[in-house]
């Protein structure tokens, strides 16, 4: 039966701050900045701060990061992923396991960057390759070598998320499948690719939700450190 230790955790009130979240886990508690105030934000990092593990808040926006900075002078901003990071480990990567970050088009990266630099404040070897979709599968067959090297890969996709199937076809490696929003109006901001990525007849593939580059790239470091 799992440990689960009594009053492992701080309360402040509008949070609990999860601090027995790495050694049940194996990695610390994050935090979704999305829908907290940056001043709500700003204390839990800074109370996260007083432990020993890498911080990360994700859906962060430069408000609340402008506000993190001033408690936390070391914090690191990714725009393009709205992430926070505070880098307290020096963690180092297997050099002979790579995570493989793929997109089918640019307008993906965004939750491409989440889930690659999730997975390397994880202390994962991370490699990218962007803008090879289905629309012109040269670019994809281009990366074949690259593709069947990699440990785990993540795959983020959306108009119908296409790109998942056949990568999924290609590999003997797990495959995680990362929707966009990205897409017109029958993509239904997602639900379209995600819907595409479910229903894949590739074996192998899981699916995460729509965006969710956290998710992604949590599972495949998850997966890349499986012995």
């Amino acid at each position: 039966m799992m440990n689960i230790k009594k009053n492992l955790f701080e309360e402040l009130g509008f949070a609990k701050i999860d601090h027995d979240r790495a050694a049940r886990c194996g990695s610390p508690e994050a935090v979704f900045c999305e829908g907290k105030t940056p001043g709500q934000t700003a204390r839990i990092i800074e109370k996260m701060n007083r432990g020993a593990h890498n911080i990360l808040g994700t859906r962060a926006g430069a408000e609340t990061f402008a506000a993190v900075k001033q408690r936390v002078p070391e914090a690191e901003y990714n725009e393009l992923a709205r992430l926070i990071m505070v880098r307290k480990e020096k963690l180092k990567p297997d050099p002979s396991r790579f995570i493989l970050v793929m997109t089918a088009g640019t307008s993906d990266i965004p939750a491409a960057e989440e889930a690659a630099l999730t997975a390397e404040l994880m202390g994962h070897r991370v490699e990218r390759v962007f803008d090879i979709g289905v629309a012109g599968i040269h670019r994809l067959l281009a990366q074949r070598k690259k593709i069947r090297a990699a440990n785990v890969i993540v795959v983020a996709a959306g108009m119908e998320g296409a790109l998942a199937s056949v990568v999924g076809g290609l590999v003997s490696k797990p495959v995680i499948a990362l929707p966009t929003s990205v897409g017109y109006g029958a993509s239904f901001k997602g639900l379209a690719a995600l819907l595409g990525m479910l229903n894949s007849c590739a074996a192998g593939i899981a699916v995460v939700n729509i965006d969710n580059g956290f998710g992604a790239g949590r599972l495949a470091a998850m997966i890349n450190s499986m012995r």
